[in-house]
């Protein structure tokens, strides 16, 4: 199969698909990899580092779309990609499709085969594609409540962990899955105060157990959100509904009872966010402010660390790439039930129940149509 590695277009997304490392595993399989011109620069790989791998170098994106049975991308397609992906192609990469109704009806209008790497499960039904991007996140987003607490940022001028004889912040951390408990454990490490809150009482016994002593576990609901926030110098948003659009669960409503200088940061926002007043920004314009409580929701945490990223996406997007390359989209969506709850899109159907009930779609199961 030849393979397409696209450059990110993505505004300030410095990721790429694949590392050199994960290019020479696909050529020693007897597969040919093409790489947009300058597709690595961004995580530190120059275009020779591609060649001796084993890639070709081609000059625009719009090549690789033309000859790549398989594009491989971090972010979903943007507009100006959409006119070139062809009808059966395979565009395996990060969608979100349910927060996007417009990118939806695209890759339907297209016909392509959208595998998304977000909704790929394992055996213990885990996000194995997920999980190393989360990680990212919820660790960079720790790191952006300690900045963005800082006066000279908007915030309220608090120190994360305090010094001896003034308390600490107070962070809420809504979702105690990887990017949540991620984003507790470092917030606990630079010495915050931090409430953990999830609807899994198993999750909550084992985090219970395991977070360091700074770490207070909760069950979340609605009116325990509402109390925890009136106290909070920083609430982040972790919360994943698998293939759907994230709940909104902090209302604007509930500002008028919350710190001025709070910060709120929504990881959640590749679904839709799960803050009411939550928006999509940059890297370069990061954070705005809606009744006095700053937001950041950046929709691309992970490219702020783009070598990180990149070496760890690949470690785990490298093998499922390789079985697809190897056996076929259709072999796979019927002999692979993990990477069959991948396909998003298909054909001009969609195949995922959350993507469907989002925008009221008819959901067709992918083993129908890799039969078709």
């Amino acid at each position: 199969m030849i393979i397409g590695i696209l450059k990110e277009i993505k505004a300030e997304e410095n990721r790429v698909s694949m590392t050199p490392g994960g290019v020479e595993v696909m050529v020693a399989a007897g597969h040919q990899v093409l790489v947009e011109q300058s597709a690595g620069v961004g995580s530190g790989f120059a275009d020779k580092d591609y060649q001796r791998a084993g890639a070709q170098i081609v000059p625009e994106a719009a090549h690789v779309y033309a000859h790549a049975a398989m594009v491989m991308h971090v972010k979903e397609p943007q507009a100006q990609e959409y006119q070139h992906i062809r009808e059966g192609q395979i565009v395996f990469t990060y969608f979100h499709f349910a927060a996007s109704e417009e990118l939806t009806r695209a890759m339907l209008g297209r016909k392509a085969v959208c595998i998304a790497y977000e909704t790929i499960t394992d055996v213990a039904g885990g996000l194995p594609l997920l999980t190393p991007m989360s990680e990212v996140a919820g660790r960079m987003a720790a790191q952006q409540v300690a900045k963005y607490l800082e006066r000279a940022q908007g915030g309220r001028g608090l120190l994360m962990g305090g010094v001896p004889g003034v308390e600490p912040a107070t962070v809420v951390v809504i979702g105690a899955g990887v990017v949540g408990s991620q984003a507790a454990r470092m917030a606990c490490g630079l010495g915050a105060k931090v409430y953990l809150l999830d609807k899994d009482l198993t999750r909550l016994r084992y985090l219970d157990e395991t977070m360091p002593a700074n770490c207070f576990v909760m069950m979340s609901s609605p009116a325990t959100i509402r109390e925890l926030v009136i106290n909070a110098d920083a609430v982040i948003g972790a919360v994943l509904v698998h293939g759907a659009k994230a709940p909104r669960l902090v209302t604007r409503e509930m500002f008028a009872t919350m710190k001025p200088g709070a910060v709120l940061v929504d990881v959640a926002i590749d679904q839709g966010g799960c803050f009411e007043t939550s928006r999509p920004t940059t890297h370069g314009n990061p954070t705005y402010e809606v009744d006095g409580i700053l937001h950041y929701c950046v929709a691309n945490m992970p490219g702020a660390v783009p070598l990180t990223s990149t070496m760890a996406l690949t470690n785990a997007t490298l093998p499922y790439a390789l079985k697809i390359a190897n056996q076929g989209w259709k072999s796979v969506a019927r002999q692979d039930p993990g990477i069959a709850e991948g396909f998003n899109v298909v054909n001009g159907l969609v195949c995922c129940k959350g993507v469907a009930e989002a925008f009221g779609f008819d959901y067709v199961p992918v083993d129908e149509v890799s039969k078709i």
